[in-house]
């Protein structure tokens, strides 16, 4: 609980914050339906939800619903899923001057199959058949402005370069790891807030272990390593100091979104100054309320309801 002039100071330290974002954006397509059929077999879903998508670009578009100043590096197609995509951004507030549009290629876009009873979802996606951003695509100059660089590893050699960058000019970097893709270790080591997913904790040390996998993340040398575990809660490990805690409780509809935004509320309370454990209780709540809505964006949670939370009537 945070008094009322509390949040007024840190309402003008985040809108003052510029965040750097790198990596995925997509056009989702996302429905509901029972559970995931057999092969060969039809299935009904129901609710079609169609909005703008990908970890970084998801997250983005949170922060700056919560008042931050965000720029958005990326790739789309010059098709019409990617000026949908670049579209949903701009709406959004979210700088899209540094996308590069590649020509005569096709844009990221997913389709979405959600099991509302199981809380389960199935991903089927194709990723941007332009040439990947290049390392010197990256705008270093707006890095150096900016309070932190966001990236997921997608386009590893352009995610490096920035995070390199970003640690050489004293900008932290916040990295949301989904794979262990080639050069994910190597981004670790430049990274200050190291959050990866379940399935990227197994890869690592072959067995489902989380405070094995943040122990082993932290060795690389991000000041923060953690395991987000779905309804499971998440794992984190701080200075020799383990953080376990289970998810809220909500009626999930869809999962589609709850990382990314999970990785926004702890990036907005880092800027807000608070500590670790409080900053990751705020994306774990984030995450939690994205879930009730179909779509990874139409369940983050309102400014008002995040000051309401905080404590701010």
């Amino acid at each position: 609980m945070i008094s009322h002039w509390q949040f007024v100071k840190l309402s003008a330290m985040t809108s003052q914050k510029h965040i750097f974002g790198l990596g995925q954006c997509s056009l989702d397509y996302i429905g509901i339906i029972g559970e995931f059929p057999q092969p060969d077999s039809k299935c009904e879903f129901t609710g079609l939800t169609v909005q703008g998508g990908g970890p970084v670009a998801t997250a983005l578009v949170a922060l700056s619903r919560w008042g931050m100043k965000c720029s958005f590096c990326g790739v789309t197609g010059d098709d019409s899923f990617g000026k949908e995509i670049r579209d949903s951004l701009s709406r959004e507030n979210v700088n899209t001057d540094r996308i590069a549009v590649r020509p005569q290629s096709s844009s990221q876009i997913a389709f979405i199959a959600a099991e509302q009873e199981n809380s389960r979802r199935t991903i089927f996606w194709q990723r941007p058949t332009g040439h990947p951003l290049t390392p010197e695509e990256v705008d270093t100059g707006i890095i150096g402005a900016s309070a932190m660089v966001h990236t997921d590893g997608l386009f590893i050699e352009a995610a490096i370069h920035a995070a390199t960058a970003a640690k050489r000019m004293g900008i932290a970097v916040s990295v949301d790891a989904g794979t262990l893709r080639d050069g994910m270790l190597e981004l670790a080591r430049a990274s200050d807030y190291f959050i990866a997913s379940e399935n990227f904790g197994r890869q690592l040390i072959g067995a489902d272990d989380p405070e094995s996998a943040c122990r082993a993340i932290a060795q690389l040398g991000p000041r923060v390593a953690g395991i987000t575990l779905g309804e499971r809660g998440y794992a984190a490990y701080e200075g020799g100091r383990m953080i376990r805690k289970p998810a809220y409780k909500v009626k999930t509809v869809d999962t589609t979104g709850c990382g990314d935004v999970f990785h926004a509320g702890f990036i907005f309370g880092v800027l807000s100054g608070l500590d670790t454990e409080a900053s990751l209780d705020i994306g774990a709540w984030a995450a939690s309320r994205v879930s009730t809505m179909p779509g990874g964006r139409t369940g983050i949670p309102p400014l008002l309801e995040l000051k309401t939370r905080l404590g701010i009537k």
